[in-house]
């Protein structure tokens, strides 16, 4: 009776044990830095002292280590599993590691430091949340050491952890400390960080790296891995703007109708409204379908299955999103880019990119310019070659629909493919910002042709971005939102009932030429008169906005409204003002 008691127990603790591994946080960070800093070093010293590595993987690295010092177990062959790597003694392609701790898990990408290998750096970043740059304590911050501080930055990665290695062969002196750190402040200025830490390190005797040491009584910072295991990583996804990409639509009978895919920001409730793009249409969420049953809520990165109150034609590639926060659509993509090929990129070229759960056609309409890896000035440039960093423009065969890279990594980023071999050859992080080299949308139609007057300096000088708000409301409530958004700086103008909806057309797209917010109050508000005015406008420059209640109150009515053009980047922040 005992024994059945105690086996009872021991499986409800493991089953516990198991339950708790699963809901602990998960940190991805990667590593990065010139040649022998010590990446690979630090991270087998991490894994090392964490005991996160096992029994057989320590016996064959000390085998391996045979031909080093004596006795000596060298860490870096935790990480360097190529044959090549273990030769010259470097990092070549991307080494991934997990482990854990009581408090968190852990994946790292240990990445090359070479500069030809800049590509495979790059890809180990990608889903990073925290990155660790590697400084030699006695060669100070290097080309190498800002090159991937400044990709890191590129990649939107939020932390940066710059080790400062090798304090044993400079004395543990406080003032080499003190020198890189003032050193790298004062470029990391220069970049888009919001968090950065200095911890000084030994990789080899593990000085800071798990446990503090006593070495340095001077600094009374965390050691690396309590701060891994502390730094605030929740607050890094959007939890705003819902966007759910559909990679499968499943119809387990004919009663049943779902669209999988993985909860890219946001949070989806049960019954929340959602819209389809590119369709336009909306319903509300019925269910939220996991293998384990339904769930009230979902958030990223959950993978879930969609269910809608509604029939709507949605299929692979299309988006869910809120009603209230709409992402950007256009054919045309302004992006920071890091080549990957060996085939230089050009204007003019044909590629497949693939964003999100969609793949379309894309040619590369200009490259706008190349980063001087060494100043980190921009120089023009017509082509991109091997790991370059530039920027380009690109036009698609069809609408994309997405966010700029630094509010959603997930929706503001992609991939371009050779449509002859498939290879990735780019990888590409959008800035939002209006392509200069695109004409505006109205040009097509005769006005604005010509100008001296880029739609981008429009935006910069009024505050906002042009735009068609599409409100079939009574033009009582367009006027007082026009009041708001006009008492908040931007240039706008009500048409209401301006005959038919061709001439309402006319009007809008020489608004939008001027770089005003147009405010159109329809006489025939029918989804064609909508329709009509969308497509003479185009799709990224028109938003529908949806009537108040009739006993709603019209002034916090249109407070609502302003503060979702807002929350959509079409207006600046009202304390911007």
């Amino acid at each position: 009776m005992t024994a059945r008691l105690s086996a009872g127990t021991q499986a409800i603790d493991l089953e516990r044990f198991l339950q708790q591994n699963e809901e602990k946080e998960l940190l991805r960070l990667t590593t990065a830095g010139s040649v022998d800093d010590g990446k690979s070093t630090l991270i087998g010293r991490l894994l090392y002292d964490s005991k996160g590595v096992y029994e057989d993987q320590i016996a064959a690295v000390k085998k391996a280590s045979s031909n080093g010092a004596a006795g000596a177990l060298d860490f870096a062959l935790i990480t360097d599993g190529l044959r090549a790597e273990r030769e010259q003694g470097i990092t070549i392609d991307v080494a991934y590691r997990y482990f854990s701790t009581p408090k968190r898990k852990f994946i790292i990408a240990d990445t090359p430091g070479h500069e030809q290998y800049t590509r495979n750096m790059a890809t180990g970043a990608s889903t990073a949340n925290l990155a660790i740059i590697l400084v030699d304590a006695r060669k100070g911050v290097l080309p190498q050491s800002r090159r991937h501080a400044f990709i890191a930055s590129l990649l939107g990665i939020p932390h940066l952890v710059i080790a400062i290695n090798k304090m044993d062969l400079v004395d543990f002196s406080e003032e080499v400390f003190e020198h890189i750190r003032w050193e790298f402040t004062g470029f990391a200025a220069r970049l888009q960080v919001s968090d950065l830490q200095f911890i000084p390190i030994s990789a080899l005797n593990g000085d800071n790296v798990v446990e503090k040491s006593s070495c340095m009584p001077w600094y009374e910072g965390p050691s690396l891995l309590h701060h891994l295991e502390t730094v605030h990583i929740a607050s890094d996804r959007n939890l705003t703007e819902m966007r759910f990409p559909v990679q499968y639509v499943i119809r387990a009978h004919q009663d049943f109708r779902g669209y999988a895919g993985q909860v890219a920001s946001g949070i989806v409730n049960v019954g929340d409204p959602v819209m389809a793009l590119p369709s336009g249409k909306t319903s509300r969420i019925r269910d939220i379908v996991t293998y384990d049953g339904s769930l009230p809520k979902a958030f990223p990165p959950m993978s879930v299955t969609l269910r809608l109150e509604d029939e709507v034609d949605i299929s692979r590639g299309d988006l869910l999103v809120s009603p209230t926060h709409l992402p950007h659509i256009s054919r045309r993509l302004d992006a920071r880019i890091v080549w990957m090929n060996e085939k230089a990129l050009e204007s003019g070229r044909e590629y497949l990119l693939k964003h999100t759960t969609q793949i379309v056609r894309a040619r590369a309409v200009s490259v706008r310019y190349r980063i001087n890896m060494h100043s980190l000035e921009k120089e023009s440039a017509a082509r991109l070659g091997l790991n370059d960093v530039g920027a380009a423009v690109f036009e698609t065969n069809r609408p994309v629909f997405f966010d700029p890279y630094r509010r959603n990594r997930s929706t503001g980023s992609f991939i371009l493919l050779d449509p002859i071999t498939n290879e990735t050859v780019a990888a590409g992080m959008i800035t939002g910002r209006p392509p200069v080299e695109a004409e505006p949308q109205v040009s097509r139609h005769g006005i604005g042709a010509g100008g001296r007057v880029a739609p981008a300096e429009r935006e910069s000088r009024a505050g906002h971005r042009a735009m068609v708000l599409w409100m079939p409301v009574n033009p009582e409530f367009a006027y007082r939102v026009e009041r708001r958004l006009f008492d908040r700086g931007c240039f706008v103008q009500v048409l209401a009932g301006e005959g038919d909806i061709r001439m309402l057309a006319r009007l809008a797209r020489s608004g939008l030429a001027a770089g005003m917010l147009v405010v159109c109050v329809p006489e025939a508000a029918g989804e064609e008169a909508a329709l009509h005015l969308r497509e003479a406008v185009g799709p990224s420059q028109f938003l529908p906005v949806d009537p108040p209640d009739p006993p709603d109150d019209l002034d916090a009515a249109a407070e609502r409204i302003c503060r979702i053009l807002e929350a959509h980047d079409i207006i600046r922040r009202h304390q911007d003002w």
